[in-house]
């Protein structure tokens, strides 16, 4: 199995963590400390050697962090943690709604007469700390870097992952890292600039056409790397993770050991692209004057996926579709309180693992029912199992890494005879899905300008759901990818050749939870009779074919188009994943997808 259901952090151990690290504060003259959710290279999944947060506060979300003073430590969360962080921490820790309180205004209420709160600033960005020494200035409150303070007490931490790194074939890749070497590096010389700086891994690798497998679920190396305006890169990782791929890096590609890449970085002639969102404060320090704020170059050309990229995902959507299937008839074979939520995860894994070009999952399979439903990441553990009982709703959110792309599919599946206001919300929550896979839209606009479409079902009864509408999703690589979102706070365009998903959901803390979820590809729209030529439209190809549960839907609350889209899209669900899967899953399959 990928995945474990081993408990990995348990409230009690907390506070003598806590404890310890204050201990820490008082010997570096520190009035406080932050601990950040993120590594060195400033990606949203973290090595075991990284996972600070979860290790001192029992906290395993993918965001958040925790400012611990003398006699308060705040564990900063979202929307989607509300629900779990409760669960997690000791009540040594508070926890803070975040944006909504930052961390500025909490130390400014917290620390009226000022002091001193250490930060490593290997963990935070360039832009974090800016905005929050801003917000601080006149407050006698001072961010004082230093030396990382949970390393000190951390006496067992895991040893830096040392995983090989191994070659992305053309097939997949559909260009050479030479051509986007040039590439990238031509939008240097326009700029001016003599180089940049690349701290994420996902985009290495995407660079360079490799993988690896130094964060769990992610097909990533660990390193940074200098792109120089000749196309060349100096790459700073572990040396002995590339034996076999001397050749395909080639003398363009120069490889040092991570040591390297500070004392680098003070040698480069300015200016210096960094990008100020993502790379650490320490790169700024080390750079002074010579650095230039500007994108991180391997951001957008990631995002917007080639042809072989596109038709990879395409094809592994298909094969994980037809593993989806087969779950789903053997889930809707199993009496209503005869299974687990375990049970549901190892049947889905082994599935999946039919297919000989599965690498990993693509994050732990999330499999909530009834309340643990509303847990909106919720991992199931030994300790949490619980049964599927008559009346729940399951979530299922899960997928899965393939050499030719990566999936993410969630579905929501009645367990016996589902309750009246679940259906009610479901239907809600198809019929923003629906609505954002009909859209057609003016190029130009970002994922701010239409995410609401996805929710305005919900918010027309009141309701609503704490996370975006969609994240990025990368070819072989992250689930979650950047810069493209469907979020209220995204301003990047949305460009043909971004896959992002489409997942609305709602939740009743204590009772169930919803999301339906399909990726999409952006393309351009083709003309319509009457239309205004001049103006490019964008639409979306769906690249996930499942079925949605029709026991669960009310049909009267869908309005004739999206009835229509429903059906048509059972329609080719049964006519792409029927050939794939076993007579009798086809059998279901048919009944799963028949009209509306």
């Amino acid at each position: 199995m990928f995945q474990s259901f081993e408990v990995t952090a348990r409230p009690e151990q907390g506070p003598p963590r806590l404890a310890m690290l204050r201990t820490q504060m008082q010997a570096a003259a520190l009035d406080g400390f932050i601990v950040p959710r993120a590594d060195a290279h400033q990606g949203e999944y973290v090595a075991a050697r990284d996972a600070r947060l979860a290790w001192l506060t029992g906290f395993t979300g993918s965001a958040g962090f925790c400012v611990v003073l003398a006699d308060v430590a705040g564990v900063f969360i979202d929307g989607r943690y509300h629900t779990q962080v409760k669960a997690q921490v000791a009540d040594v820790y508070t926890p803070v709604p975040w944006p909504e309180t930052s961390m500025a205004g909490w130390l400014r209420a917290q620390m009226p007469k000022g002091g001193r709160v250490g930060f490593d600033p290997w963990l935070h960005t360039v832009d974090q700390i800016a905005q929050t020494q801003s917000a601080l200035e006149g407050t006698g409150i001072e961010l004082i870097r230093c030396d990382n303070l949970v390393d000190a007490i951390w006496d067992d931490q895991p040893s830096a992952p040392m995983q090989p790194a191994k070659l992305h074939p053309m097939e997949y890749a559909g260009e050479s890292h030479a051509d986007k070497r040039a590439r990238l590096a031509r939008t240097l010389v326009t700029k001016g600039e003599t180089s940049a700086i690349i701290t994420l891994p996902d985009s290495i690798c995407w660079l360079l056409n490799i993988r690896g497998a130094d964060i769990e679920r992610n097909p990533v190396v660990h390193g940074f790397a200098i792109l120089h305006d000749n196309g060349s890169v100096d790459l700073f990782s572990e040396p002995s993770k590339y034996a076999g791929l001397e050749a395909h890096l080639g003398t363009d590609v120069r490889l040092y050991g991570p040591d390297g890449f500070l004392p680098a970085l003070t040698a480069l002639r300015a200016p210096v692209r960094i990008d100020t969102g993502t790379a650490p404060q320490i790169v700024a320090d080390r750079l002074g004057d010579a650095a230039e704020k500007g994108p991180e170059p391997c951001a957008l050309p990631k995002a917007c996926k080639n042809a072989a990229e596109i038709e990879g995902a395409a094809a592994a959507h298909l094969r994980d579709g037809a593993a989806m299937v087969e779950m789903l008839c053997w889930l809707d074979a199993q009496a209503p309180g005869s299974i687990t939520e375990t049970q549901v995860v190892t049947q889905l894994e082994t599935l999946r693992r039919r297919d000989d070009g599965l690498q990993d999952i693509s994050f732990e399979t999330i499999a909530g029912t009834g309340p643990n439903g509303a847990i909106m990441h919720y991992r199931v553990t030994e300790e949490t199992d619980s049964t599927l009982e008559d009346g729940h709703l399951i979530v299922l959110d899960s997928g899965g890494q393939y050499l030719d792309g990566t999936t993410d599919i969630t579905r929501t599946i009645a367990i016996g005879t589902p309750p009246q206001e679940a259906c009610a919300a479901f239907t809600r929550v198809l019929a923003g899905m629906i609505a954002m896979s009909r859209l057609r839209w003016p190029a130009g606009l970002a994922g701010s300008h239409i995410e609401a479409i996805g929710r305005m079902p919900l918010w027309l009864a009141g309701q609503d759901f704490d996370h975006g509408l969609g994240h990025g999703v990368g070819a072989y690589l992250s689930v979650h990818e950047g810069p493209q979102r469907l979020s209220r706070v995204s301003n990047v365009p949305l460009e043909p050749g971004m896959i992002l998903s489409n997942e609305p959901g709602y939740y009743r803390e204590g009772a169930f939870g919803i999301r339906i979820e399909n990726l999409l590809v952006v393309q351009e729209a083709p003309d319509l009779p009457g239309g205004d030529a001049q103006r490019k439209m964008l639409d979306w190809r769906t690249l996930a074919f499942a079925p949605i549960d029709r026991r669960l839907i009310l049909p009267e609350m869908l309005d004739t188009d999206a009835r229509d889209w429903l059906d048509n899209y059972h329609r080719e669900v049964a006519a792409k994943i029927g050939p794939r899967v076993t007579p009798a899953a086809k059998e279901w399959l048919y009944a799963a997808t028949a009209p509306l």
